[in-house]
């Protein structure tokens, strides 16, 4: 017997597109609709707008990123010498 993987939002497409198309799709979409911290406030509020247009809903801020996605945001380290 075949194994049921929950595909959450891809059950709406019944038994269409195939399986590994629904999987797909539901975890994209999982990704696209979860709220990810802000870059400027670092609050978990930051929804998905458009397509790479990302909106926090407590400061405000609107920024690029990723299409369903919020980059990772790149940490510099500033070098100090000791000495």
């Amino acid at each position: 017997m075949a194994r049921n993987k929950n595909v959450a939002s891809g059950k709406r497409f019944g038994s269409r597109y195939g399986r590994r198309n629904r999987d797909k799709f539901a975890t994209l979409e999982g990704q696209a609709r979860k709220k990810y911290p802000c870059p400027s406030c670092a609050y978990p509020q930051a929804k998905r707008v458009a397509a790479g247009i990302w909106e926090c809903k407590k400061c405000g801020l609107k920024f690029a990123s990723k299409a369903y996605t919020v980059a990772k945001p790149i940490v510099l380290r500033k070098q100090t010498e000791d000495i």
